[in-house]
């Protein structure tokens, strides 16, 4: 699998807001968490140009980060900046 017990833990722990291992519920762990996904279908997704069940799933991925990130700018302006600013995500 692309995405190992290893691999979310590190996400977890360096995008998190805790910053632990165990902060899978912060806004900023999740977002960070969607966007390795996204950035692993994009790259699916310029290879096999007819997949279209999975480029379904980039959408929904697409939709619920940005849901996240629109939560995360109502309730905390600098920590919807910091984010942003981390994992270089445009708007």
């Amino acid at each position: 699998m692309y995405l190992t017990k290893e691999k979310k833990q590190e996400l977890f722990e360096k995008h998190g807001r805790l910053k632990s291992k165990g902060d899978t519920g912060s806004p900023e762990a999740q977002v960070a968490l969607f966007t390795f996904r996204i950035n692993h279908l994009t790259e699916h997704l310029k290879v096999n140009k007819k997949d279209h069940s999975t480029r379904l799933g980039l959408l929904k991925l697409v939709g619920k980060r940005r849901r996240l990130l629109d939560y995360l700018f109502r309730k905390d302006i600098e920590r919807y900046r910091a984010i942003i600013k981390k994992l270089n995500i445009r708007k």
